[in-house]
């Protein structure tokens, strides 16, 4: 067996005779700087998510729930944060380009945090299932997917009702709480699942792009999910809280709230997430279409 010293030798000899004619020679310290700031390669980054994914199917069904719930009760801060954004804010065009960063505020508590979020699930849950496609770990991910939704919306229902049934914010937050749960029940129901659909892409994406991001974890969340906001595109879990509140305000009917938003919503977060990246990005590294360094 090699030693590491004798790896090391190996590689940097490899990459020696790579290095095409007046490419700078690099010392050994330069040239263990320059393996650290190349990007994780698509093999890399899969097994990464898949051993997330492994651990994540290891928790016991309480440990889910409680978690879940924990992400749905945060991700109303998208909400309030919008909302206080958007109460203060002039009535202009440029306006949601900045009240949309409050969207990302409960996408920050939930990730930072290791809270279980569902749509963060339909990738990192899918990824070890399409790795071990057995009836076992299919029933696991079924598991995972049901706890943590039911967990995450009841969260959800619960923020939703202490701050529209209480005076927490002053009466111009509460109308702007209200205008955003009106845009949930807005379009009909194939528009929202396409919203959904773009989403849960965009969520997907997020997951799939944090193994890389280093010390950039806060900016990537904080730009993708502002633009799933600013782009009005749909998620199941913050959209919720925001089609609750309308709900307990007597703002939204009910029926509306689950047929016309959080269905198109579900369905349409895990096409984007599953079909759009889990499967595609799976199928890249499958036929060794990983970046190679």
């Amino acid at each position: 067996m090699a030693q590491p010293s004798d790896e090391h030798d190996d590689q940097k000899r490899a990459r020696d005779e790579e290095r095409p004619e007046g490419a700078p020679e690099l010392n050994e310290r330069q040239d263990q700087k320059a393996d650290e700031e190349l990007s994780l390669d698509a093999d890399t980054t899969l097994e990464v998510i898949r051993r997330e994914g492994v651990e994540e199917l290891k928790r016991s069904t309480a440990a889910l729930a409680w978690s879940g719930l924990a992400a749905g009760l945060a991700m109303g801060f998208s909400l309030v944060a919008e909302g206080v954004l958007k109460s203060r804010l002039p009535s202009a065009e440029w306006a949601p380009l900045v009240s949309k960063l409050g969207y990302s505020f409960g996408f920050l508590i939930v990730i930072l945090g290791s809270q279980q979020l569902f749509t963060e699930n339909t990738l990192t849950a899918v990824v070890p299932l399409l790795a071990e496609r057995t009836g076992k770990m299919l029933r696991n991910v079924a598991r995972l997917w049901g706890v943590v939704l039911l967990a995450n919306l009841l969260g959800a229902l619960v923020f939703a009702f202490v701050i529209g049934r209480t005076e927490l914010f002053r009466p111009e937050v509460h109308h702007a709480f209200e205008e955003l749960a009106a845009k949930t029940v807005e379009n009909p129901f194939w528009v929202t699942l396409l919203k959904g659909v773009f989403a849960g892409w965009l969520i997907a994406l997020l997951v799939w792009m944090l193994p890389a991001a280093a010390g950039a974890h806060v900016l990537v969340i904080v730009l993708m999910t502002w633009l799933i906001g600013v782009g009005e595109f749909s998620h199941v879990v913050a959209g919720s809280v925001e089609a609750f509140y309308g709900a307990v305000t007597g703002k939204i009917a009910w029926i509306d709230t689950v047929t016309r938003f959080i269905v198109p919503t579900l369905i349409g977060n895990v096409l984007g997430g599953v079909m759009l990246v889990s499967a595609l990005n799976h199928a890249q590294v499958n036929a060794g279409g990983g970046k190679s360094h």
